[in-house]
């Protein structure tokens, strides 16, 4: 008997695909617009979505959160402390957020608040440079967040998610002092991976750059709503 391998990527992946074409078409028809977050652990996705948060709230938007982690919700936990609509996904393991888990997510929160009185949902997938750019979540947006302390090399090392990205924050820049980040070379590199997506440098913790982001982000929440002509 010839030798034969099976290839079990493709049909996952098929198989979320469809499951992301289903929730992206749900989420349209509650006019719920939906930023995956991208990013290693550490780089601040948390404080990034509370800050971001905190800015779209005075503008009237309510914002709800998807936590991905392999354990624990002290994230949610957070999450929810700030007035925010939380749901935990421990993924025992797994590496990445999938559409199924998200659509178990948003039937809960459909539950519980009603999809259509939130405004925007904050996916925090799991902290992972690698596999969740594979799996489409039913998005507008993905966001890559990449911390000052990381180091600048990180786009060449990982540059798959940060061509990925509809936009890229660099976070923590007030600590830039103490490290050895080289901000023209981190710059160049993105000019060559991702020139178009916009880059914002922020500090989530201490609001430096947020606002800008915030306006930004705010543009294109408003541009989603709108009917194209």
């Amino acid at each position: 008997m010839a030798e034969q391998t099976i290839a079990l990527e493709q049909p996952i992946l098929s198989r979320n695909e469809r499951l992301a074409t289903e929730l992206r078409d749900r989420f349209a028809r509650t006019g719920t617009y939906v930023v995956n977050v991208l990013s290693s652990p550490g780089s601040g996705k948390t404080s990034t979505i509370l800050a971001t948060n905190e800015r779209l709230a005075a503008r009237g938007l309510r914002c709800a959160v998807i936590e991905g982690d392999i354990a624990s919700d002290v994230d949610a936990v957070r999450m929810k402390e700030a007035g925010m609509p939380a749901i935990q996904i421990n993924t025992g393991g797994l590496c990445h957020l999938e559409g199924n888990m998200i659509g178990q997510a948003v039937d809960a929160f459909d539950d519980a608040v009603g999809l259509d009185a939130i405004d925007v949902i904050f996916i925090e997938n799991v902290g992972n440079l690698v596999c969740p750019v594979d799996f489409d979540l039913g998005e507008n947006l993905s966001i890559m967040i990449l911390s000052v302390p990381e180091g600048d090399d990180k786009p060449l090392k990982y540059p798959g998610i940060f061509q990925h990205a509809g936009a890229l924050l660099l976070n923590k820049v007030d600590v830039a002092p103490a490290f050895d980040f080289d901000f023209d070379a981190y710059g160049s590199t993105l000019d060559d991976l991702n020139p178009t997506a916009p880059r914002f440098e922020v500090s989530a913790t201490r609001g430096q750059g947020m606002d800008a982001w915030c306006d930004w982000l705010a543009e294109e929440i408003e541009a989603a709503r709108t009917p194209q002509a």
